[in-house]
């Protein structure tokens, strides 16, 4: 019988963090963060406009990788989901962090919030 390991919500947090961490810090250049925070919301948007018209959104699709391509040569490393399928997910949860740092207003000082 095989056991499988299980985690707890602390080890999964943690775990979480350790690849948003990573990510962040292969994604740090202003021109690799630009062209993700396009690109990936054209990937994930391209995937149910496929269903209804699907050349618009295989061209979403294709432009989105694209992007994120380009984003990676600027920044010198390789795309971090060749390393583990998992970082797919965790850019669609960067961009929404990056743009809600993009957003949150800055106080009278000119510093954001934490």
């Amino acid at each position: 019988m095989v056991r499988r390991r299980t985690y707890n919500g602390a080890m999964k947090t943690q775990r979480f963090r350790a690849y948003m961490a990573s990510y962040q810090a292969e994604h740090t250049k202003l021109g690799t963060k630009l062209t993700h925070v396009v690109g990936i919301p054209l990937i994930v948007l391209s995937l149910p406009v496929m269903v209804g018209r699907w050349p618009v959104g295989l061209a979403m699709f294709v432009l989105g990788w694209i992007l994120q391509f380009i984003g990676h040569r600027i920044e010198g490393n390789k795309p971090a989901f060749f390393s583990d399928p998992l970082y797919l997910l965790v850019g669609v949860v960067w961009v929404g962090q990056e743009l809600a740092g993009w957003l949150r207003p800055r106080g009278r000082d000119g510093v954001k919030p934490r």
